[in-house]
């Protein structure tokens, strides 16, 4: 306690007598404390299950009402309670056990400089035991086990609502709906392509036969099987198996740009390259689709065509790998 001078008039008054609670002098009181904090993490456990039960037994689409909210979600009702529960429990029970058993004994403690000394140091050291051993985790039992399966059962919560990002994408990604005999259908005319409607020079975009505008999948499928197609002289191909997967000069490639998945749209005839607005990665149509310029980071896919009897273009399978940018699924 200070002493009130000149240069500080206001005496420090100190800290007031501690007063010792009920807990600290009955063992009764103490072990009903720590069964309230082990009845609370207890209920955190069950609010945890609860919430697990809610996700997968309640329909998504199940109402019901609560007053004076109204009619809302049963799922989402179910879920924000369970969770909201479990996180209260688990915050009121340490709260609890933190204000009932857990030393309040104040303590002043000097200012010290930013750089610990090794007195310091020992100091700390020596608190942090006094506080593990206040703190009663090792002789509590009950609570220090019915906390730590409160804490370890609630992530599981969180591993729960991950289901909520939806289907496991399997090998979709690397597939299309290209497949052989698909033909190949004009974008702009919505008719299959004859291989006689594909003039030399000429930049023309197909998707897969049957495959219709209004469907609800057509953004996510025309996404992977958007076709370009360019019609260039048999003698300027230079890559030997992309004369082979061609008909009569015809070449078909993906439209997607390996760089971030960007539609390609311009072609310059002299050159047979192909360029795409979005970060300038430039392709050459007439080597394999190679990335000549730009951030692109590998070729386009080729789409191996034909003709069937009646002379329209088809396809002879899907591509040989997943198209758009080179990310995990092209593994």
């Amino acid at each position: 306690m200070g002493v009130a001078d000149e240069k500080n008039p206001f005496a420090d008054p100190g800290l007031p007598p501690h007063e010792h609670r009920i807990q600290d002098i009955d063992e009764r009181a103490a072990r009903r404390s720590e069964r309230t904090v082990a009845m609370m993490f207890v209920l955190s456990m069950l609010a945890t299950v609860g919430f697990i039960a809610s996700y997968v037994a309640i329909p998504h689409d199940k109402a019901i009402y609560v007053f004076p909210i109204g009619h809302i979600n049963a799922l989402n009702f179910a879920l924000g309670l369970t969770l909201g529960a479990a996180l209260f429990l688990i915050g009121a029970g340490a709260v609890h056990w933190a204000r009932t058993l857990m030393s309040d004994e104040e303590i002043a403690d000097e200012r010290h400089p930013i750089e610990a000394e090794p007195e310091v140091k020992a100091k700390v050291m020596a608190d942090f035991k006094q506080g593990a051993k206040e703190s009663a985790l090792g002789r509590r039992k009950l609570i220090r086990n019915t906390m730590f399966g409160a804490l370890a059962l609630f992530p599981l919560s969180g591993v729960m609502l991950l289901r909520d990002l939806g289907p496991l994408p399997g090998t979709k990604l690397r597939h299309t709906l290209w497949s052989k005999g698909k033909l190949l259908v004009n974008m702009n005319t919505n008719e299959p392509l004859r291989a006689s409607d594909v003039a030399v020079g000429s930049l023309t975009f197909a998707k897969p036969e049957g495959l219709e505008e209004h469907d609800h999948e057509f953004q996510t499928e025309i996404a992977k099987a958007a076709l370009m197609i360019v019609r260039i002289q048999p003698d300027d191909i230079k890559d030997k198996r992309e004369l082979e997967w061609s008909h009569e000069g015809i070449v078909a490639y993906s439209k997607i740009c390996t760089h971030v998945g960007c539609p390609i749209s311009l072609y310059e005839q002299q050159t047979h390259h192909v360029l795409c607005p979005c970060h300038q990665s430039t392709f050459d149509l007439s080597d394999g689709a190679r990335v000549i310029f730009g951030p692109a980071g590998h070729a386009l896919p080729q789409l191996r065509i034909g003709v069937n009897d009646e002379g329209y273009l088809e396809a002879l399978g899907d591509f040989d790998e997943p198209v758009g940018p080179a990310f995990w699924e092209r593994g």
